[in-house]
């Protein structure tokens, strides 16, 4: 149970559903994106997936809208009669667990893909959803979080559940496309944006939203581009919120001399990467971000603030760096010995192309779904 927009709980539960082992038989249920956002329907179509839709399972606030939610998806789970619910994400966590207690499903889970216990609301706001997770943990049977990292955040520092009730089991993808054609999509990308070989190319990949922290973003680049004699052309890949302020201030920094280009959400996330020579993330807040496990997997260091689990899947100084969240000066500096050193980038992809590939595979996050359902289900017989 998901909202479809594109990240990484659609693909979670995507290859939940299709690779299972055939003794579960699941239906996926999921809400729709927000204004800004692209849904992900066409990962679940392209792998052969048709989800039950409800409209009014959205981001916003709005008790109408959840309330017809919660009544429907309870209706979905008195006639499946299923042994597990298995949620994603907040407002689904919320609606989908309250509606599975109602009807005494067996095993009700919760996966955390993040959270927002800091950066994101206000002090009584985030009191106030602290409490309603606290609350639902106490209903639910088991907590999934997807880093180590996560798991202390949940347990030893919000305290939304006991240590014993949150199981670790990272994320899963299908990451053979990012491995592929890397030199055919290198030169496609560089080709389609004008991008000389000798031109050090950095992108952004998320929505546009405050919480990416795409200023920062654009305060980096602003100092590096004063500080390397190296030629760079930036790309910030993704749409929300925050589009036009951003805009406004990427047209600044053009003046200035930067290339800048703006791409909105691309298709071929795959083909895009292997154009690249750097990813960076400047989030304030994370769970396990998606972009930078893609980016490794094709084979292309990064630069990260350390929010959520980004210290779980990227390798400081093996794979690129992770940086303390708001130290600009320290950031512009891991950015720039990047930018400078073409045969350090290499050895930087190389590595961290192998580590993603051994732990991220969909393949490694079956096996272990596959035996924490089980585990929990014989608990309970």
């Amino acid at each position: 149970m998901n909202r479809f927009s594109i990240g990484g709980p659609t693909f979670n539960v995507t290859y939940l559903t299709r690779y299972l082992p055939d003794e579960f038989e699941t239906i996926l249920v999921g809400g729709v994106p927000e204004k800004g956002e692209t849904d992900s329907l066409h990962i679940l179509r392209e792998n052969g997936i048709e989800p039950i839709i409800i409209p009014e399972l959205s981001k916003s606030v709005n008790p109408m809208k959840e309330r017809k939610a919660y009544q429907k998806i309870k209706k979905i789970i008195e006639e499946f009669k299923p042994d597990i619910v298995h949620t994603h994400a907040s407002k689904s966590g919320l609606i989908g667990r309250l509606a599975a207690h109602s009807a005494n499903v067996s095993v009700i889970l919760h996966t955390f893909h993040g959270h927002v216990f800091h950066s994101y609301f206000g002090k009584v706001k985030t009191e106030m959803v602290k409490r309603m997770e606290r609350y639902l943990a106490k209903i639910s049977t088991g907590i999934i979080a997807i880093s180590e990292t996560q798991k202390h955040e949940l347990t030893s520092v919000y305290n939304i559940a006991p240590r014993d009730k949150v199981k670790m089991i990272p994320l899963g993808f299908d990451l053979s496309r990012f491995v592929k054609s890397r030199e055919k999509n290198r030169k496609n990308i560089r080709q389609k944006f004008g991008v000389e070989e000798d031109v050090v190319a950095i992108a952004i990949v998320g929505r546009l939203v405050p919480i990416k922290n795409h200023e920062f973003f654009l305060d980096v680049i602003q100092k590096l581009v004063k500080l390397t004699s190296r030629k760079i052309h930036v790309f910030i890949v993704g749409d929300g919120e925050e589009r036009e302020q951003i805009e406004l201030r990427v047209e600044s920094l053009k003046q200035e001399g930067c290339k800048i280009v703006m791409t909105s959400w691309l298709y071929d996330v795959a083909e895009f990467n292997g154009g690249m020579d750097v990813i960076c993330l400047t989030s304030k807040n994370e769970g396990t971000p998606v972009s930078l496990i893609e980016a490794q997997a094709t084979g292309i260091p990064v630069v990260s603030t350390d929010v959520g689990g980004v210290s779980d899947i990227v390798a400081n100084g093996k794979a690129g760096f992770v940086v303390e969240k708001g130290k600009l000066s320290e950031y512009v500096a891991k950015l720039q010995i990047l930018v400078e050193n073409d045969a350090l980038r290499e050895n930087y992809g190389n590595f961290g192309k192998k580590y993603v590939l051994e732990h991220f595979d969909y393949s490694v996050l079956i096996n272990n779904m596959n035996q924490y359902y089980n585990s929990l289900l014989k608990e309970r017989m």
